[in-house]
């Protein structure tokens, strides 16, 4: 599994655009499975879908990105 580890043929910006490009394809996947359980799972209003998914997208940017430095 290569995950976000850099191989040497690989360019130094490259490789931190595919890790960027990662953060943010976790981060809208977090926040829209937050959005969609707390929406219609859980049969909540609008707006507190939309605070749980930006503080759980919030939540996963910061994971991914710790992840990403290692």
């Amino acid at each position: 599994m290569r995950g976000f580890q850099v191989q040497e043929n690989e360019a130094g910006r490259g490789a931190a655009m595919k890790a960027w490009r990662t953060i943010a394809l976790h981060t809208a996947v977090a926040a829209g499975f937050m959005f969609l359980l707390q929406r219609y799972g859980l049969s909540a209003t609008l707006e507190s879908s939309l605070l749980w998914a930006i503080v759980f997208g919030g939540c996963a940017a910061g994971l991914a990105c710790s992840q990403a430095n290692r």
